[in-house]
């Protein structure tokens, strides 16, 4: 369905010169931390006249328009009323660790970088946007970050302790939502290595 939508959002804007437009699904295997899926590749035909030219069966790949050396995620970007706040609850709740080779003092506002993995959470000491009451209780249908653990056991044996509110996957797998103290969702899922 992704990939629906990203060639619906390419097309869009020719969707008036458009004579007509076919998509031809077809699945390919990918490859996901060892396992093997069926993911669709989806290609379009469009027949479009632009001031009178035709051009005929032009074939867009969304592989082909999306293959610009994604790597992984470097980082999500988290705002909150009150840093010292927020760096207890990330630092001393959940035990991340600041990275001190990330600039703190190079930008307009206060912030840090706390590291996840090989990634990172940036941490904005901004006003944030969105309303932070009547969010949906449960944070996995709400947005979200969503952070890869080894024993979802074990971080509820810690959020436990601290006082810390989250509910349980509803699906059934080891994973746990809660809120950080500006009520970002976040999940821990687990996983096995």
């Amino acid at each position: 369905m992704a990939s629906l939508l990203k060639v619906s959002s390419f097309i869009s804007p020719l969707h008036h010169k458009l004579n007509y437009v076919s998509f031809s699904p077809k699945f390919n295997h990918v490859s996901v931390r060892n396992e093997r899926w069926n993911a669709p590749s989806i290609t379009v035909k469009a027949q479009t006249a632009v001031e009178g030219d035709v051009i005929n069966n032009e074939s867009l790949s969304s592989n082909e328009q999306s293959d610009y050396g994604v790597v992984s995620v470097h980082h999500v970007g988290i705002l909150c009323e009150n840093l010292e706040r927020s760096l207890d609850f990330y630092q001393n709740v959940l035990g991340l660790k600041i990275n001190e080779a990330r600039p703190h003092d190079k930008l307009p506002y206060r912030g840090t970088w706390l590291w996840v993995g090989s990634e990172m959470i940036h941490l904005m000491e901004l006003p944030n946007p969105d309303p932070l009451t009547g969010r949906p209780q449960h944070g996995g249908r709400d947005r979200h970050t969503c952070i890869a653990i080894r024993d979802v056991s074990k971080l509820k044996a810690i959020l436990d302790k601290a006082g810390v509110p989250y509910t349980l996957s509803r699906s059934g797998r080891p994973a746990i939502f809660t809120r950080d103290p500006d009520a970002n969702a976040l999940e821990f899922t687990q996983i096995d290595d």
